[in-house]
């Protein structure tokens, strides 16, 4: 009882989780259009806590088939079980990647941040291939986080998203796009979240 209260408490304080716990997983961060800079909470975290980027070949022009290569390559190149951090477009990735991987068994969940409406005309214009969005049901266990606030979908898009991907919704607030502009530093409140993913088990 005492190990169990215990991880609640370091995940609620944003605190490291026992190594027994942390390192079962490897964390891959996948970053969104344009990638992440360096005041990016995904950048943080890597230097922070050692997790993973998966790196693109354009972060300018994504193209959905090469995105998608670069995932199952990531995946499979280790046999531990991957946690994914996904933020914005990073997010449709996963749901693309796991529409169609056999690999997706080797995920033990999914962290997906303010995933966009690629189905907005504005966006269809500059991301082409990545309508229409994904709405299948995802194969692991997933949260998905979004604000009140996102210049980029609605709340009501991220209700429907997250029903339609089995996830957890969790709300963060007003903080637009939970990107660098939204100046959360090194975000401990997300990391918290992380967390508690990682000390989940499958259902």
């Amino acid at each position: 009882i005492f190990s169990v209260v215990f991880v609640v408490i370091m995940a609620s304080l944003g605190g490291a989780l026992p190594r027994q716990v942390s390192g079962q997983f490897r964390v891959l961060i996948l970053p969104g259009w344009q990638g992440s800079g360096p005041d990016h909470w995904q950048t943080h975290w890597e230097r922070l806590y050692g997790y993973s980027r998966v790196e693109q070949n354009d972060w300018l022009h994504p193209v959905k088939a090469d995105w998608i290569d670069k995932l199952e390559a990531a995946v499979v190149a280790d046999d531990q079980p991957a946690v994914l951090v996904a933020h914005s477009l990073g997010c449709i990735h996963v749901a693309a990647w796991a529409s169609q991987s056999r690999s997706a068994s080797r995920v033990h969940a999914a962290m997906l941040v303010a995933p966009p409406d690629t189905e907005r005309p504005e966006l269809v214009a500059q991301l082409p291939s990545w309508a229409p969005v994904p709405r299948h049901q995802l194969p692991f266990r997933s949260v998905l986080v979004h604000t009140r606030s996102d210049p980029y979908a609605s709340t009501e898009f991220f209700r429907q998203l997250a029903a339609d991907w089995g996830s957890e919704l969790q709300c963060v607030g007003d903080h637009g796009h939970i990107n660098a502009e939204s100046k959360l530093g090194e975000w401990p409140e997300g990391h918290a979240l992380l967390q508690r993913l990682l000390a989940s088990h499958p259902t």
